[in-house]
């Protein structure tokens, strides 16, 4: 598909959901992003995305306000809440911020509804492009089970395809490079996903002539569903919200041994944002408010392991200027991102009463990686007849973080504590 070269491998950014919730502003915006051209960009990290309720002048939190008043354009369409984004003045909407993050050499990505304004359709406002309105093409019993703003878009009229080219046109006019849309990849009120609002948005897309990533929220995503996704958009979450919670991070190994089939170019499965650093500022989702995360360091190292070993998307969460060493230094680990970017044939070699082993290839070297999941300490042993017939490691044997220099001798053996990992990087 022409739009999977957009995204050769998986995106990497920040994203402002887990720190500001609804509620960021452009000052944090711009913030995150002058620390990401001067300390990530080199590592690879280049989208800076705004979330959702951007147009939402009295947000507060991440918890959302029923049928709020929402800042909207003549032709049904949201536009930034002025006293949050004041650089949108004068119908420029996000032109101005996307300019200045472009100018960092980074790109610029927005959080979006499936769906048009409710209060546009109680409003019956004008659709660019068509005469009937937005009452004519409002699916108004098509709606999101956790939030107000929308209603789904009717894919039966012509009409509903002029509102979705007409949004994207916009966007594009705003120089956005991603797109994230919400309510979309799993409905939560009907089975599956909204796939006629998805080909609605992929067609938007493309007859835009600009580049978007498009990227579908929340999951779970249906397996069933696996080749239109991929046919359709960038990225799509195969889980709900990600928090910062054991629990979750062991549920992921599960969904990341069965999406592991349907990673690659252009289309990568989504294990969510990562909370890590400092996140919750003005969030309360994940059952807590302003905190560094509560993963521990090694549970910290065991996420972003099997995040690149998937080659799951790297979407940061945290406030990126109060990040500490550590958390700087794992995000931009050389070896990490070395299989997330070039890593093929990922997948789970073995798991066994919670103890798990992964695998991928680079150019220049083997990964295997060993998770304890357990809640006491292990000794996890490799047995390096476990590796692909054809491919056995020639040279050396490293353990990733500590550099120490292993013998290949049968089998490899680690004490692993609880949550914890090991990850090898053996010479071809």
């Amino acid at each position: 598909m022409p739009h999977h070269t957009l995204a050769p491998t998986p995106p990497m950014g920040w994203n402002s959901w887990d720190c500001y919730g609804a509620t960021v502003t452009e000052e944090e915006v711009r913030g995150n992003a002058k620390y990401i051209a001067e300390h990530m960009k080199e590592a690879g990290y280049e989208y800076v995305v705004v979330d959702i309720q951007w147009y939402e002048s009295g947000a507060v939190s991440s918890v959302y306000r029923p049928f709020a008043d929402l800042t909207m354009d003549q032709y049904s369409r949201l536009t930034p809440a002025l006293n949050r984004f004041p650089s949108a003045k004068d119908n420029q909407g996000f032109k101005p911020l996307a300019d200045e993050i472009h100018a960092l050499g980074l790109k610029f990505g927005i959080h979006i509804m499936r769906g048009i304004p409710r209060q546009a359709v109680h409003q019956n406002m004008p659709i660019k492009g068509t005469p009937l309105t937005a009452r004519d093409i409002a699916k108004t019993n098509s709606i999101c089970p956790w939030n107000t703003d929308m209603y789904g878009v009717r894919s039966d009229i012509d009409a509903g395809q002029c509102y979705y080219n007409s949004l994207f046109d916009l966007y594009a006019s705003w120089g956005v490079d991603f797109i994230k849309v919400d309510d979309i990849a799993d409905s939560k009120l009907y089975h599956g996903s909204h796939m006629d609002e998805i080909k609605m948005i992929r067609q938007a897309i493309d007859q835009t002539g600009r580049d978007m990533v498009l990227s579908l929220s929340p999951g779970p995503s249906h397996l069933d569903e696996a080749a239109d996704l991929e046919d359709h958009a960038n990225m799509w979450r195969m889980t709900d919200d990600f928090w910062d919670v054991w629990p979750l991070l062991k549920d992921m190994f599960t969904r990341c041994h069965k999406w592991s089939k349907n990673v690659g170019p252009g289309h990568w499965p989504d294990a969510d944002m990562l909370p890590l650093g400092r996140i919750g500022i003005r969030s309360v989702d994940g059952g807590a408010s302003d905190r560094y995360t509560r993963f521990t360091e090694d549970e910290q190292i065991t996420l972003m392991t099997l995040w690149s070993m998937f080659r799951s998307p790297f979407m940061f969460g945290g406030e990126c200027r109060d990040n500490d060493t550590f958390t700087l230094d794992l995000l931009t680990n050389k070896d990490l991102l070395n299989v997330h970017r070039t890593g093929k044939n990922q997948r789970q070699l073995s798991r066994h009463d919670d103890e798990v082993i992964w695998y991928s290839e680079t150019e220049d070297y083997l990964y295997v990686a060993l998770f304890n999941l357990n809640d006491t300490s292990r000794t996890l042993t490799f047995d390096l007849n476990a590796l692909p017939d054809d491919i056995k490691p020639a040279g050396d044997c490293y353990v990733v973080f500590t550099d120490e220099k292993k013998t290949l001798n049968q089998p490899l053996s680690f004490d692993i504590r609880p949550h914890a990992s090991i990850l090898l990087k053996l010479s071809r």
